[in-house]
């Protein structure tokens, strides 16, 4: 793990094992204070409720097998073989509850889909190499994805209610789920206009916001009797005053947060923003770009709501997130990947491209996490597994791609488009060889000593410009989209 048995931090392993010592040993009302049981700048909870419960929950596992691993502050960057084996074994616990379940019940639900095919969309799907790296090499756990995958299969039989309720528990197991927040919110609002702004469209919005209510209400009880307590989770969760770039160096100094795949770190290679730009300018400047980015899907999505268009505004709006927002993460980048992979089997080509180009963003992380061996394998692997489930470079011409009625729209205009599909295939290849060529750079070559981060600061622009092609192509398929296909009439 990265940080191992390096003081004073130690590595995220150390994070979700302190977790579980503070839950475990502190009452409620301190788990979000510094005290002097409670050092919140050593990896003081930085997540919502659920995440601390969950937390807990597994302390009291590791108290019954050695309560050496939970100690209050002796158990400080605690190491050893025993309780590596239980931590990997809690993420494994969480993959097999939450996300296997869910994946497989997802693609086994598709229709007009041979079975044949549904395997393999499961198969692709689970082999997606970024969320193993992440979840069982960096270590974290994979419940709010899970959860996420839940509400999106909720939704997918028309139980709005139990998907507001799955989406809900994962917003409230990681703030990040909100960038998934908006396509729920559009869709189901879309939903209740199309059943009429009375009778059954207003109890179904009735119904689904007393379900917020009190999904919310049950996840925040241990805290709701105090303002103060919500106040500080709050502060906790959305620390705007670090500024743009600073989400993650307060808690650890190995981490190089100016080096993420998005627009600002990208932009930051020219124009120092960090130096020009007050961090205030900065949180209204990153809300306005992001809220103009996914303005277009959200409105289509209420106009004209359906589950096809739920699915890809679910990609738009999170990529819109991390390429704009404040203070992004790199592992954001799977929070894009999820819904992408929900549509591998409708696009299989461009879905495998990103599902690509996000496990290369992750690769300063993955170096870092001394994870390469994995990456090297995990990749190769995943892409050989795609192309022989959807023969993806023969997926390439402007229908496969789901961009016929955009390329009708420009007829007469753009005279190259019906070389699109060999011009898609050998861009594919270009990005492709691109992104092998950095990852062996950076593997095996040191960087020159006056560019100490050129590798890490190449991945991220090449990243970023495919993350931006990405944004548009996912934006104009569901733009032009009005067929809805295969979903059934909302009534």
């Amino acid at each position: 793990f990265l940080g191992a048995g390096k003081p004073p931090m130690y590595g995220d392993y150390e994070a979700q094992r302190h977790w579980q010592e503070i839950t475990y040993n502190l009452p409620v009302r301190q788990w979000y204070f510094n005290t002097s049981d409670n050092n919140l700048l050593y990896w003081g909870l930085d997540y919502p409720p659920l995440t601390a419960y969950h937390s807990l929950v597994c302390a009291h596992i590791a108290k019954l097998i050695n309560p050496d691993w939970v100690a209050l502050h002796t158990s400080r960057g605690y190491e050893s073989q025993p309780h590596k084996l239980f931590m990997r074994a809690t993420v494994f616990v969480a993959d097999l509850l939450v996300y296997i379940p869910a994946v497989i019940l997802y693609c086994f639900s598709l229709k007009e889909t041979s079975a044949k095919k549904k395997a393999s969309t499961a198969l692709c799907i689970l082999l997606y190499p970024g969320l193993i790296l992440i979840d069982h090499g960096h270590f974290q756990y994979p419940l709010s994805l899970g959860l996420a995958l839940w509400a999106v299969l909720c939704l997918c039989h028309d139980c709005d209610l139990l998907g507001s309720v799955a989406f809900c528990l994962a917003l409230n197991y990681k703030q990040m789920e909100l960038y998934h927040s908006l396509p729920f919110f559009c869709y189901l609002l879309g939903k209740c206009f199309k059943k009429g702004q009375k009778g059954k469209g207003l109890l179904l919005l009735a119904k689904l916001a007393g379900t917020v209510l009190v999904s919310f209400a049950a996840c925040w009880l241990p805290f709701g009797t105090d303002v103060e307590q919500i106040m500080q989770v709050l502060r906790r969760l959305f620390p705007i005053d670090r500024g743009l770039f600073e989400a993650c160096m307060f808690s650890s100094p190995t981490h190089c947060p100016d080096k993420v795949a998005n627009i600002w770190c990208s932009l930051s290679v020219l124009i120092k923003i960090k130096n020009v730009i007050s961090p205030r300018t900065q949180l209204k400047l990153s809300f306005a770009v992001t809220f103009l980015s996914l303005l277009p899907a959200c409105i289509k999505l209420t106009v004209q709501p359906s589950l096809r268009g739920f699915k890809f505004a679910l990609v738009s709006c999170a990529l819109s997130f991390f390429l704009f927002s404040f203070q992004v993460h790199e592992k954001s980048i799977l929070l894009v990947s999820l819904p992408v992979c929900l549509i591998i089997n409708e696009i299989p080509f461009m879905a495998t491209w990103f599902l690509l180009v996000s496990t290369f963003s992750l690769l300063p992380l993955l170096q870092k996490d001394e994870l390469l061996l994995p990456y090297a394998a995990t990749t190769p692997a995943f892409l050989a597994v795609s192309m022989a489930s959807f023969s993806i470079l023969e997926k390439t011409s402007a229908e496969d791609l789901q961009l016929k009625a955009f390329s009708l729209s420009l007829k007469g205009y753009v005279s190259w488009f019906k070389s699109f599909p060999r011009i898609v295939r050998s861009l594919f290849l270009l990005s492709l060889a691109l992104m092998g060529a950095l990852s062996v750079l950076s593997a095996v070559l040191p960087p020159p000593r006056r560019l100490p981060d050129l590798f890490p600061v190449a991945v991220a622009v090449v990243s970023c410009l495919h993350f931006l092609m990405f944004l548009l192509y996912f934006n104009v398929v569901l733009l032009w989209d009005s067929k809805n296909r295969g979903q059934k009439k909302i009534s």
